[in-house]
C-alpha cells in the first residue's frame, strides 16, 4: 500500500509555512484587497498594494520559506512531490500566501521547465529572476475556436525566418499575461505542421515587450474577471 502520510523531513517546514501564513499574510489580506478597490485597470496595483506584498514576501525570504516546488532539484527545497502537495494545501487556504513564498502559477511550471531545459543563457535572463521573484510570467497555450487545452488542436505558428521566428496567432485565458510584472512568456507553437500529430509543436519562449504582442485585455469566466 502506498504511503501518503507527509515525511517527518518536510513536517517542520510545514509547521513554518502554517505560522507564516497565520501571521505574516492573513493579517494584510483583508487590506490589500481594500486598496484594490475601485481600480480601472485590473492589472494596476493601487498605492500600498505592493508594498504590503513585498513585505510579506521578503519576511518569507528571511525564513527560508521560498520557493518549494521543483521536486528533487537543487534550485529550490528539493522536496518531493508528496510532500509538497501538503505545503501546497495550505497555500490554496489564502490568495495571497502562494506569491509571498514564489510558488505561484504559472511561474512555478515555467520555472521547472526553464531549470529542466532551459539553455545557460536563458536561465539567466529569465530564470534567475523568477527564483527571486523579482518577475512574473505566463504560459500561452489556449486558443479561441479550438479545443486547446489539448496541445495537438493549437494553430498559432511559428516560421523561421532570417533566423527569427515569425509567430502568428491568437491566444486567450493566458492568466497572468495583463500584469505588469509578467516579463516573458512560454508560448505554445506549431512549427512542423507536416510531422507527425504529436512532434508538430514547439515551445518558444517570448518576451512580453516583442514588437507585435498585443495584450487586449482580461478575460471574464463566470462575470469574474479571469487571472
Amino acid at each position: 500500500m502506498n504511503q501518503l502520510a507527509m515525511s517527518e523531513k518536510a513536517q517542520p517546514l510545514l509547521d513554518a509555512v502554517i505560522a507564516h501564513i497565520r501571521d505574516n499574510v492573513d493579517p494584510i489580506t483583508e487590506e490589500f484587497h481594500k486598496l484594490g478597490e475601485g481600480r480601472a485597470d485590473r492589472w494596476s496595483h493601487a498605492p500600498g498594494q505592493l508594498e504590503l506584498l513585498e513585505t510579506a514576501k521578503e519576511k518569507a525570504r528571511e525564513s527560508g520559506l521560498w520557493n518549494f516546488f521543483l521536486p528533487d532539484s537543487e534550485t529550490g527545497e528539493g522536496l518531493s512531490n508528496l510532500d509538497y502537495a501538503y505545503i501546497a494545501a495550505e497555500l490554496g487556504k489564502n490568495p495571497l500566501a502562494s506569491e509571498t513564498m514564489n510558488c505561484s502559477a504559472p511561474d512555478t511550471g515555467n520555472m521547472e521547465v526553464l531549470e529542466r531545459i532551459g539553455t545557460a543563457e536563458q536561465k539567466e535572463k529569465w530564470l534567475k529572476p523568477l527564483l527571486a521573484g523579482e518577475i512574473r510570467s505566463a504560459y500561452a497555450m489556449s486558443e479561441p475556436n479550438v479545443a486547446s487545452s489539448d496541445a495537438k488542436n493549437i494553430s498559432t505558428s511559428a516560421v523561421l525566418e532570417n533566423g527569427e521566428w515569425v509567430i502568428n496567432g491568437e491566444k486567450f485565458y493566458i492568466s497572468g499575461a495583463g500584469d505588469p510584472r509578467c516579463k516573458i512568456m512560454i508560448t505554445m507553437v506549431k512549427t512542423s505542421p507536416d510531422a507527425e500529430t504529436f512532434k508538430q509543436q514547439s515551445q518558444i519562449l517570448v518576451p512580453i515587450n516583442t514588437p507585435g504582442v498585443e495584450i487586449l485585455g482580461p478575460m471574464h469566466v463566470f462575470g469574474h474577471d479571469d487571472a
